[in-house]
């Protein structure tokens, strides 16, 4: 892979390293469906509801909100979300999503990145989830001679995307586990994996306005990655629904805006003033503060 990479010095700006992923929100078509499916099938729990809107989590803020829009229906080969990622505290909670999956015979798809372990899955509107647990003592991944490259422990090198020993991490489960409790109240959105029209464009944006660490564009892959403190991504971001895509009409099935959540207000305020200098539009909602990426995808920012 052609992966470029951006130098960074000590006059750029930095969104703080201790930037976390938010909420989600999602527009869907039937929302009755879709909370009946992240209660008994992802394992959130319904923090609240009105007519058209709800939000899931773990007991604590909000991880995933969804609002129903009559009529609403998806668009293919437009921008927006390719998946957003649970983030479990360990292989034992990962089994135990895995293993509920399995006993519901819901398609999911276990895969081995090496550092770290997961399942992808699509809900019932077709929005894509991963659910996945860092294992770092498996190995890393490093950026070696323009290549993306995943390597074991001992050495030796993967193509990051194996079949997850699926058998291997049912070993961490015992009789006493029950499926249908809800994932534990240190689960929270790990990342974000977007479908944009410009590599180049976002890569801009996400890093040299937002302040993301870039790390790392592949071009042959079409697809890079920012983080937040040098995370392996906090967002994912790739044209593999075409160069130029276009994004989908409003009240479109999918993504409505992905959540940051920084630190304090000072640093909130730090990276608002930076965006502001740069020319970009914020607007101002009930959520937080707004921007969107050059392919129209939405992004929220908001303090603890």
């Amino acid at each position: 892979m052609d992966v470029q990479t951006q130098s960074q010095t000590k006059t750029e700006f930095r969104i703080h390293p201790a930037t976390l992923p938010g909420h989600v929100h999602l527009t869907v078509a039937d929302l009755d469906n879709q909370i009946k499916f992240y209660e008994q099938v992802i394992g959130l729990k319904l923090h609240w509801r009105n007519e058209s809107s709800a939000g899931l989590g773990v007991g604590n803020e909000d991880m995933l909100r969804l609002t129903q829009v009559a009529g609403a229906r998806r668009f293919p080969n437009t921008t927006g979300m390719y998946h957003f990622a649970i983030l479990l505290p360990n292989r034992h909670e990962l089994a135990r999503a895995i293993a509920r999956l399995f006993a519901l015979h819901y398609p999911n798809y276990p895969t081995d990145h090496i550092m770290t372990k997961t399942t992808y899955l699509d809900d019932p509107e077709g929005n894509n989830i991963e659910l996945y647990t860092e294992s770092p003592e498996d190995g890393t991944w490093t950026m070696e001679n323009g290549n993306y490259v995943t390597r074991r422990t001992d050495g030796t090198l993967s193509d990051g995307r194996e079949p997850l020993d699926v058998e291997a991490l049912f070993g961490e489960l015992s009789q006493d586990d029950r499926l249908d409790q809800p994932m534990p109240s240190n689960t929270r959105i790990g990342h974000y994996h977007l479908y944009v029209a410009n590599l180049e464009n976002s890569r801009r944006f996400y890093h040299e306005i937002l302040g993301f660490d870039d790390m790392g564009v592949a071009r042959s892959f079409r697809m890079g990655m920012v983080s937040a403190g040098r995370y392996h991504h906090h967002i994912g971001f790739n044209t593999w629904k075409g160069e130029g895509a276009p994004p989908p009409p409003p009240n479109s099935l999918g993504l409505r805006y992905i959540t940051f959540v920084l630190p304090t207000q000072p640093d909130l305020d730090l990276l608002l003033e930076h965006i502001r200098q740069t020319g970009t539009r914020i607007d101002e909602t009930e959520n937080g503060w707004q921007v969107r990426d050059p392919s129209q995808n939405n992004l929220v920012f908001t303090r603890k």
